[in-house]
């Protein structure tokens, strides 16, 4: 049985999480592309995640870890007055993909989005993969807002 439930971000949760992470990395990852390894500055996500600012959403199937998604929440910076929640990532392994598990996930989050009174919840997807991202999230009630362009700069060009 899949479930999603709301877990406190801490030292040990991603102890747990970081298996997951090389193949969400392989998968998905824009940097891999331009030769820059994974290196999450965890201290940061747990200095974040002590202060409030953290919605950690797990994905298990009898226990096991097997999906993540986690946002940071802070007031708008533009709209001090609309509490957000920003998508930093979400990943479901890629086994576990077409069992309505990334419903479920997304399902909980925004369920406890409101339930903390979150005004606006907003993820990001990696346009290569928004074929697969986009039906779902509009399925949920998204609707897309920004196009992004990025550009890796070689640092030894001026």
């Amino acid at each position: 049985m899949i479930s999603a439930q709301i877990e406190e971000l801490t030292a040990s949760a991603l102890e747990e999480a970081k298996p997951l992470l090389p193949a969400h990395y392989d998968e998905l990852s824009e940097h891999k592309l331009a030769g820059i390894p994974l290196d999450p500055q965890y201290g940061l996500y747990l200095a974040r995640a002590a202060a409030g600012q953290v919605l950690y959403v797990t994905l298990r199937e009898n226990g096991a870890l097997i999906g993540y998604l986690v946002s940071f929440v802070a007031p708008g910076m533009h709209y001090q007055s609309c509490l957000t929640a920003t998508g930093d990532i979400f990943f479901v392994f890629p086994t576990r993909r077409g069992l309505e598990g990334g419903k479920v996930l997304f399902s909980a989050w925004i369920k406890e989005c409101r339930r903390r009174g979150i005004r606006l919840a907003q993820v990001g997807i990696k346009s290569r993969h928004a074929k697969f991202a986009r039906p779902l999230l509009e399925e949920l009630g998204f609707f897309e807002t920004e196009i992004t362009f990025w550009q890796f700069l070689d640092k030894d060009e001026t």
